[in-house]
């Protein structure tokens, strides 16, 4: 990467994240539409939103983003270079997704927020791909922030899909009650979880899983025993399946053959 094309990346990165931290801010604070993300979340009920401290998961998104943004105004390894490179202004489509989700979720364009969420996921999946096309050559600071990013948005994408069946009309439930197809869900979302963190090689993907799942279980006790029982059940499992790959690289990540 030349020093010019690199110094652009860098600016472009770093007021992407600003952008996207003050709205964040401002979708509380102002808030948007004159209710917070968390009162929304309240209102449309899906059974697989977590408890509220769930939530703070964000800030460690937030902190590890910031630590990659600033690392190449500092000092990074050589091999992080290409990567930079590659992730090119994917970034930057990523956050100009990230803000548009938070505006058009808040005025109650779910099927809208569906679509820029899947979008989001997508942009993050490409980043984390571009990272990984090095995979063991790359730093541990390069890859950790996506490993969390792209966990946290695969839980919201499913949160989100609920939200799109709760507003056009099926919070009950169809054929099944919301409870049942929400414990489906729990087990698909274990499965593909336990699936594509072995193909990444990558454990922090799964610990997210496991914090959201807990999450659950406490949101919904007492109030629906059978899908509380199920989340900690499929948080245990994937627990295990977790300290396994973490004995088995003896790390974080895994190598690639």
């Amino acid at each position: 990467m030349t020093q010019k094309k690199l110094q652009r990346l860098k600016w472009i990165n770093l007021v992407t994240l600003i952008i996207v931290i003050i709205i964040n801010a401002l979708s509380n604070s102002l808030p948007f539409n004159g209710v917070t993300t968390g009162e929304l979340a309240d209102r449309l009920n899906v059974l697989f939103t977590p408890a509220g401290y769930v939530f703070s998961i964000w800030s460690v998104i937030y902190v590890l983003l910031v630590i990659w943004v600033i690392r190449p105004f500092i000092s990074i390894k050589d091999a992080d270079y290409p990567a930079y490179e590659r992730v090119g202004l994917a970034f930057l489509i990523n956050g100009l997704l990230n803000g548009s989700w938070l505006v058009v979720f808040h005025y109650g364009y779910f099927i809208l927020s569906f679509l820029v969420m899947t979008a989001l996921l997508m942009t993050i999946i490409v980043i984390y791909s571009r990272i990984n096309t090095s995979r063991s050559h790359v730093t541990v600071w390069m890859r950790l922030p996506f490993s969390v990013y792209m966990g946290w948005i695969s839980v919201a994408f499913i949160v989100n899909s609920g939200v799109v069946l709760n507003s056009l009309g099926f919070e009950d439930g169809l054929w099944l009650s919301a409870e049942m197809w929400t414990i489906i869900g729990l087990i698909i979302a274990t499965l593909l979880a336990g699936y594509l963190t072995a193909v990444l090689k990558d454990a922090l993907y799964l610990l997210v899983f496991i914090w959201a799942f807990v999450g659950i279980a406490v949101e919904r006790w007492g109030e629906y025993t059978a899908l509380s029982y199920t989340a900690l059940v499929s948080a245990a499992i994937l627990g295990l399946l977790t300290l396994n790959m973490l004995v088995k690289w003896k790390g974080i990540y895994g190598k690639y053959d």
